[in-house]
């Protein structure tokens, strides 16, 4: 008899077998020491199609939604069906005593594990393996430890019905609104709302008009300051009135009238989870989400240097300082030093580090205590590491203290404001003491010489500035995994943001796949580091109702979900709702606004060329005027141009389709004036005002 253990990886099987020495190799498998280790390849099992619950569904009808199976069924996935054979074999035989749950801890590895054991319709005693790092002490440590099965039931309730929720209202919305547009169209429970953060952003630039305004920045020779209002105010609404300020207090004598210091504390930054970690690598090192998770997944298993990354936890528990104690001693190479000098100013029960109540499946990512220097790591998996370690180093560094330091000098009756900073304690800064500074010197970064109330000063020059509002920035990696991290914040209603401040749109683990999942269905492209939703994501958003599309449902659920994990009862009233917005999207899809999508071609047939009209593109002055089935647009839209007008823009306010003679008309004349109204263009814009308005 033996106890049969089932990872989720072959490289993660392999480990826990020379641990457990099972060392002598079966089919898929490895035996020795009482026991027998195989392994998955991620999911072996999932959730039928449509048409494999009821081949009626083979066709796309909206007759036939929305599609509400009475039991959610699963199948074996035929790419890896022989493995999965294997495990259900080594499942069921006679000499398995015992199966020990060895996938990732996890809601995903839950449900991995799940579906494969009742799909092999095994019935035996199972125990959970929950480990969060890869070491042979953790392994040794966790099969120690082994809990029952059934304490993971609420977190496997919860990954059925995440898992249900999604094929419930990916399936249903994506049918019913493919079926309205005669376009397919991907719509989902998190991919759409994210991909509303993304349109509203875009929405926000289009709509931006630049406002110029004026500043004047005056030189005392041992410092410098900027002109500020009676009020307050840098900004200047006039040239004239900047260019005055200039002139009266050039030359002039000055006296300080405020010189405050106000003393100052960076406290050391939290540890890592996965989305901090993610959203740091993507501006530190320019990784997007999907390529710091695959990274740190190899830093985690296969280097076995740091711990589990699928983490959405900060903190760690109290028990864990001899671990940090041996992480900070084996920092060799370049983080020798500061993990030497973390040891030596003590590893503190600090509550910014340990806090058992902030703790949930897994405690934050920290390196392992395994030795780096020696490892043929690659330069993205050393960059990642070095920044894990250093975070845990600098939690353990004194707080960053300096003097924030205010200065009011007076030039007749034109005030100029000094900011800077004095350091007065280094502290945790010094770890990041390598990394270059990037970013432009501002007011705060200039070195105030001692200035005291009364110092008598020149100004020896004075100089007006033209400059101009910036309109929001783009989206990147970063910035949308801290919107959707914290997706309550999206929410207008006061009162119910400040309920749901803690609402999320996916989990760490899902959310770079989410990203990757709206580049590969054409709704957002990269443009350097920048996401940005595309004319078909915008399009999407403006057909889909707000139900689907805020961050306030999804958000909530997500809620609802981590809940059920806890413990807490509601698994009936969460698929209720479910149901009930898939009926509803489907409802709405049939009356859902006239969007004109642009055509796509069917995968194996050459693409229509497009006609180039030979007039250069209105809005980017680069590109060419094309023209499509549908409408005209700027050949460089792939490098960002904007420019876009429907054939039939005009015919919803009882205007004509347009030609391309007629929109040449357009173009060249601003306005065409005929028996039904007349058309108004401008920068590449279109409107169309009927006759006697």
């Amino acid at each position: 008899m033996h106890t049969l253990v089932v990872a989720e990886k072959p490289s993660v099987a392999r480990d826990i077998a020379r641990v457990l020495g099972a060392r002598d190799k079966g089919e898929n498998c490895l035996i020795g020491g009482g026991y027998v280790v195989t392994w998955a390849i991620g999911h072996l099992v999932t959730l039928k199609e449509p048409q494999e619950l009821d081949e009626r569904y083979t066709k796309w009808r909206a007759n036939d939604l929305p599609i509400l199976p009475k039991r959610m069924e699963t199948k074996v996935i035929k790419k890896t069906g022989a493995q999965f054979r294997s495990v259900k074999k080594l499942l069921n035989d006679k000499e398995t005593q015992t199966v020990v749950c060895a996938t990732d801890s996890g809601r995903e590895g839950e449900l991995i594990f799940r579906y494969i054991y009742e799909q092999a319709g095994c019935k035996k005693p199972v125990m959970r393996l929950w480990i969060s790092s890869m070491t042979d002490e953790a392994i040794r440590q966790g099969f120690e430890n082994l809990r029952p099965s059934s304490d993971y039931d609420a977190l496997y309730a919860s990954a059925r019905c995440r898992a249900d929720a999604d094929w419930l209202i990916g399936m249903n919305a994506t049918r019913a609104y493919t079926l309205r547009y005669n376009v397919l169209l991907s719509v989902g429970r998190v991919q759409t709302p994210t991909l509303s953060m993304l349109v509203k952003r875009r929405k926000e630039i289009d709509a931006f008009v630049p406002q110029t305004y004026y500043t004047v920045r005056a030189d005392f020779g041992s410092y410098h300051g900027t002109y500020v209002s009676p009020k307050g105010e840098k900004r200047i609404d006039s040239r004239e009135l900047a260019e005055a300020i200039a002139a009266r207090v050039k030359g002039q004598p000055g006296s300080v009238v405020q010189a405050a210091r106000e003393k100052k504390t960076d406290y050391p930054p939290l540890l890592y989870d996965l989305t901090t970690l993610q959203r740091e690598a993507n501006g530190q090192l320019g990784f997007t989400a999907k390529k710091t998770l695959a990274t740190a997944q190899k830093l985690y298993e296969t280097h076995k240097l740091i711990t589990y990354p699928r983490t959405d936890s900060r903190y760690l528990s109290h028990d864990m300082t001899g671990k940090v104690e041996k992480a900070l001693a084996s920092y060799d190479g370049t983080l020798q030093e500061i993990g030497q000098k973390a040891l030596e100013y003590g590893v503190r029960r600090t509550p910014r580090v340990f806090d058992d109540a902030k703790l949930t499946d897994h405690h934050a990512i920290i390196p392992t205590g395994k030795s780096a220097d020696k490892l043929s790591l690659t330069p993205d998996e050393r960059s990642l590491y070095e920044m894990i370690a250093r975070r845990l180093a600098a939690a353990f560094y004194p707080n960053h203290e300096y003097d924030a330091l205010r200065v009011v000098t007076r030039v007749g009756e034109d005030d100029f404001l000094s900011t800077g900073k004095s350091v007065t304690q280094e502290g945790w800064k010094e770890v990041y003491r390598h990394q270059s500074e990037k970013r432009k010197k501002a007011d705060d970064d200039q070195k105030l010489p001692p200035l005291s109330v009364g110092d008598s000063v020149t100004c020896k020059g004075a100089k007006a500035k033209e400059e101009q509002t910036k309109p929001p920035k783009e989206h990147n990696d970063a910035s949308l995994l801290r919107e959707m991290e914290h997706a309550g914040r999206q929410i207008e209603d006061e009162a119910l943001r400040e309920a749901m401040k803690d609402c999320a749109l996916g989990t760490p683990a899902t959310r770079a796949a989410i990203i990757e999942r709206l580049l590969e269905v054409g709704y957002v492209r990269r443009s350097g580091k920048n996401l940005v939703a595309t004319l078909k994501g915008v399009q999407l958003i403006e057909a889909v109702p707000p139900e689907i599309a805020s961050p306030e449902t999804t958000g909530r659920w997500e809620r609802a979900l981590s809940e059920i994990a806890r413990g807490k009862d509601g698994e009936v009233r969460f698929r209720e709702g479910i149901a009930r917005l898939a009926a509803f999207l489907v409802q709405q899809a049939s009356s859902a606004p006239d969007v004109p999508f642009e055509k796509e071609e069917r995968r194996g047939r050459a693409a229509k060329r497009p006609k180039d009209m030979g007039l250069p593109c209105p809005v980017c002055g680069h590109g060419k005027m094309a023209e499509n089935s549908k409408g005209y647009y700027c050949t460089r839209f792939r490098e960002g141009c904007r420019f876009t007008i429907w054939k039939n823009e005009l015919v919803r306010y009882g205007g004509p389709e347009l030609s391309e003679k007629l929109l040449r008309l357009c173009v060249e004349k601003k306005e065409v004036r005929g028996s039904s109204g007349t058309i108004y263009y401008e920068d590449g814009k279109i409107r169309f005002v009927p006759a006697g308005r």
